[in-house]
């Protein structure tokens, strides 16, 4: 249930009018598209969930972003571009793990790579859209108080969030289960 929660909220930050276009791009309905845009960020989310793993750089690249993206976006010297750092580093690793995506969708779905790759760098900003959301929500639940403090606000370097320090072990991984929607106990 969380993955196509996931995949809902995707879905309904893509709204009706990319949808739309994405359904043009590919030759088909909006249902058509929508199950397109389903197979595909489940095999994004797949595919970054399994580097997430990884203990090699990819694996340390994909869990820095995850950190990046949670971090509060107006904290510290984050506010002079901290949102977009973690933005970009996440957009990157979503381009990386794009080719391999749009190769295995295509194969399952019989849609051409070439047309995989451009609903998936349409969907690219959705995603780092769901994952900020959701990385917020992840963060207001454990971390309530530390995000309205000055404090925390105030001091805390990008590196240094209140949250941060437990990310080396489990943290970060419940943080993924949450954001990604694939979480299991």
């Amino acid at each position: 249930m969380s993955e196509s929660s996931f995949q809902d909220d995707v879905l309904g930050e893509l709204g009706p009018d990319r949808l739309t276009e994405i359904a043009s791009l590919l030759g088909t309905d909006e249902s058509g598209a929508k199950e397109t845009v389903a197979t595909t960020v489940g095999a994004m989310t797949g595919g970054l969930q399994q580097k997430a793993d990884a203990d090699d750089d990819d694996g340390n690249e994909v869990r820095q972003a995850f950190a990046e993206v949670a971090e509060p976006p107006l904290q510290g010297v984050a506010t002079l571009g901290g949102g977009l750092l973690g933005g970009g580093l996440m957009a990157g690793v979503l381009a990386k793990v794009s080719k391999p995506v749009a190769a295995a969708v295509s194969k399952k779905t019989g849609i051409p790579a070439p047309t995989i790759a451009r609903v998936i760098e349409m969907l690219i900003p959705v995603l780092l859209a769901v994952f900020a959301k959701r990385a917020a929500g992840a963060g207001n639940a454990g971390n309530v108080a530390g995000q309205g403090s000055p404090t925390a606000s105030g001091t805390a370097p990008a590196g240094a969030a209140p949250g941060s320090a437990p990310a080396q072990g489990g943290g970060l991984g419940d943080l993924l289960g949450q954001i990604l929607g694939g979480g299991k106990k």
